[in-house]
């Protein structure tokens, strides 16, 4: 049971951490996708 008052604490700053790093990582840009936009300028439809 005493275990449990490291352990609490531990797992919810662990959490909010992941959550920082995501939020971080999404405005530095990196899951921006720089591929789709030049493949579909390639794959367009010029039917009449």
């Amino acid at each position: 049971m005493e275990s449990l008052y490291l352990l609490i604490p531990l797992s919810v700053c662990l959490v909010f951490g992941a959550i920082w790093l995501f939020f971080k990582a999404a405005d530095d840009g990196q899951f921006d996708d720089l591929v789709g936009p030049a493949i579909r300028v390639l794959q367009d439809d010029d039917r009449i």
